[in-house]
């Protein structure tokens, strides 16, 4: 059968649309491991587990850098992923159908925020309620935890994180929505029909279908939670250290390369601040990677 010439055209320019993105990831790794690599010949595997950061010394390690962002990220996503599902479920299965349009509208809006409001707000509003506040009350209650012991200064791990889960909130909500609303309607009634209150149906038909897309939402929004930079430098503390307790004041990945990139005149500490974007690179790509893997082995289990 002959082909018709637009849909040759068509193949070829989605063809080379993909490889285009192809290229730009690995050209953006390759060029990250380039520059990173007098940093490498000079640190080498000691940089990962390192707490030094002395520039005028020349002694640079990534440790309280990479715990600062697995912590917050990890405790951002531990608080937003719940909310977000609630959200989606409220907006698709309980909420009257004049609402459903203002709401989702309200929480997509949260999403086009830019970083350095939520950054403002977390800075001159949560951290002082933190500090006054929650931070006593938490202590108080769940005091003989490590997470929890230390004077809360307002700034620290703990205000990262809740910014950050702000910020993730849209991304998970608006996904985990479009995936509960996919589940196809027979479903819901065939559950219905069998018995099941509208509590049960939302658990075993609605959420048992979606949950393989659920998690995908949850990872995406992990994803973002990693790479946030202006926000999380707001309101961490910059202090380059590591500390169980959330109260404390910490770095991230990103907070080191913006607070420290304007004043990064040798090639050493250019390198060095690189090669922190390379760790963020593949810590990034295994955390897409295994979210990728795990949907696939679940539609394959199916």
């Amino acid at each position: 059968m002959k082909r018709n010439l637009g849909d040759i055209i068509f193949k070829i320019l989605a063809v080379l649309s993909s490889l285009a993105l192809i290229s730009l990831v690995l050209f953006l790794f390759v060029e990250l491991v380039i520059y990173s690599v007098p940093s490498i010949k000079k640190f080498g595997i000691k940089f990962l587990i390192e707490k030094i950061w002395d520039p005028v010394a020349e002694k640079y390690g990534a440790l309280p850098a990479i715990y600062g962002t697995l912590v917050t990220s990890f405790f951002a996503l531990l608080i937003a992923f719940p909310l977000s599902i609630g959200i989606a479920i409220f907006i698709s299965e309980l909420s009257p159908p004049l609402l459903q349009r203002p709401l989702s509208f309200i929480i997509e809006l949260l999403g086009a925020i830019p970083s350095l409001i939520y950054g403002m707000w977390g800075l001159f509003s949560l951290a002082p309620l933190i500090q006054l506040k929650v931070g006593p009350f938490l202590q108080r209650i769940l005091g003989f935890l490590p997470l929890f012991q230390g004077y809360p200064i307002g700034v620290g791990y703990l205000t990262a994180s809740i910014v950050l889960s702000i910020m993730i909130i849209p991304t998970i909500s608006s996904l985990s929505r479009e995936i509960l609303m996919a589940v196809p309607k027979d479903q819901r009634e065939a559950g219905y029909a069998l018995g099941m209150t509208k509590w049960e149906v939302i658990w075993r038909v609605v959420l048992g279908n979606a949950k393989s897309g659920i998690f995908a939402a949850g990872m995406l929004g992990l994803g973002r939670a990693l790479g946030e930079a202006v926000a999380v430098t707001m309101v961490i503390g910059n202090f380059y250290d590591i500390s169980i307790s959330l109260f404390s004041p910490g770095v991230t990945i990103t907070s080191v390369i913006i607070n420290e990139f304007a004043e990064a005149t040798g090639q050493l500490k250019i390198s060095v601040l690189m090669e922190l974007a390379l760790i963020l690179f593949i810590i990034t790509f295994f955390v897409m990677g295994f979210a990728r893997y795990y949907i696939l082995k679940r539609i394959e289990g199916r």
